[in-house]
């Protein structure tokens, strides 16, 4: 939990990180497993509700990372991503539109690359930066 408050970037990249690996770990470990035992059913609800856990956990990075960023345009950046990920992650559970995995996949990696970015480039040296959040 410290980490959550102290770096919050660095818990956002690895949230986003993990979640790509599950992303790409999926096809892998079930139709692998599943068509072996079961003929091909589909991924198991506990599985499936680790892209939740992952929305939750960079949803509250995101949160701390843009209470401390020099840059308003990163707050919008980073929340417009994280937005972006959860209509393409609730559209994957619903199944409204047909949309191959790579849109969650590019959207994650942007996300964590955004996280490290605002680490990099966007912190506050002062409390009063981060009260006068005017520049972009």
């Amino acid at each position: 939990m410290k980490l959550t408050i102290q770096k919050p970037d660095i818990f956002g990249a690895l949230a986003s990180s993990l979640c790509v690996v599950h992303c790409l770990a999926t096809p892998i470990l079930f139709i692998a497993h599943s068509c072996a035992t079961t003929g091909c059913s589909t991924t198991p609800a506990w599985w499936r509700s680790l892209d939740y856990l992952f929305l939750t956990i960079s949803f509250f990075a995101i949160y701390k990372s843009t209470q401390t960023t020099s840059k308003t345009i990163m707050k919008y950046v980073l929340w417009s991503n994280w937005f972006v990920l959860l209509c393409l992650i609730t559209n994957e559970t619903q199944n409204w539109i047909s949309l191959s995995e790579t849109y969650i996949h590019v959207v994650a990696i942007s996300l964590s690359f955004f996280h490290l970015y605002n680490l990099k480039y966007c912190q506050c040296k002062n409390n009063s930066c981060c009260k006068n959040n005017n520049t972009i």
